[in-house]
């Protein structure tokens, strides 16, 4: 699948993502959409030689780029925003962004203005203090949190509210 793979692009969807591969000299060798879920990023990647792959930085790229990077992959997480060719493109679409992030990769990845994301572990605990600083404020403007957090008293319903956010809960 990945064998004589020069860089892999992909354009991560909710439910599926677009991936492109490039051969060494630029030629497009496969397309294919995958399932974005774990189990479908493990069995498209996984046992294939290392290269590098390159997708756009969005709500799925954390923990995808967490799996490519365990599954021994080179990783660069693209800040499209910064990229006037894929954000701003009239002619978008996910088969054809998958093409370009590959190729601006291949040509210079500092064209794609790579972000490094934050571990998992520092994401739960920013999303801790961020329900903890919210928390006050929903407190004084939704009655049945009031309710609740008399019954249970502040301190623990900060814990529950952090704990579910952590979960993938959300506010």
């Amino acid at each position: 699948m990945l064998e004589g793979a020069g860089i892999v692009g992909i354009d991560l969807g909710d439910s599926t993502s677009n991936v492109c591969v490039l051969d060494a000299d630029g030629g497009v060798m496969n397309r294919r959409e995958v399932p974005t879920t774990p189990s479908g990023i493990s069995e498209h990647f996984g046992g294939q030689p290392a290269t590098r792959v390159v997708l756009e930085v969005g709500s799925q790229s954390p923990w995808v780029s967490r799996q490519l990077v365990a599954l021994g992959h080179d990783v660069v997480v693209a800040n499209a925003r910064q990229l006037g060719l894929i954000h701003g493109s009239r002619r978008k679409n996910d088969r054809l962004d998958a093409e370009r992030l590959a190729r601006l990769a291949r040509v210079d990845v500092t064209l794609l203005a790579p972000i490094k994301h934050r571990s998992e572990r520092l994401q739960q605990d920013l999303a801790v203090v961020r329900v903890g600083r919210r928390l006050p404020r929903e407190l004084t403007r939704h009655p049945d949190l009031r309710v609740v957090d008399r019954w249970v008293g502040h301190d623990s319903l900060w814990r529950v509210v952090a704990w579910r956010v952590c979960r993938g809960g959300r506010w």
